[in-house]
């Protein structure tokens, strides 16, 4: 029995991790996007969160606009899938940061 198995390998390495393949997106204006506002508890144990949808920023703006948001409500949150998290029911008060930032905003689900 032979111990010489074929392994591939390429020049450029993984390309997963290479930083010129990372998503890389260019923030727009806040007059230019719409933020909509959803209350969302599924898959949370009955707690609510407040998501905040359909910014186009980039990594960086997106954390800072969540810091603020999380600061203005007194609360926790976080930043997954392109979307803002903010801990519990502040839907009102989002809607009027957002607006004063610049943002329209609709305000969805019930």
């Amino acid at each position: 029995m032979s111990n010489n198995h074929t392994v591939w390998s390429s020049d450029s390495g993984d390309m997963r991790k290479r930083e010129e393949n990372a998503r890389r997106v260019k923030s727009l204006p806040p007059g230019e996007q719409t933020a909509y506002l959803h209350r969302d508890s599924k898959g949370r144990g009955g707690k609510v969160v407040t998501l905040v949808k359909k910014l186009i920023l980039s990594d960086d703006d997106m954390k800072e606009l969540a810091r603020r948001l999380k600061q203005v409500c007194g609360t926790g949150g976080t930043v997954k899938d392109g979307e803002i998290e903010i801990q519990g029911e502040h839907r009102e008060r989002i809607a009027d940061e957002l607006k004063k930032l610049g943002y329209k905003v609709k305000i969805a689900g019930g």
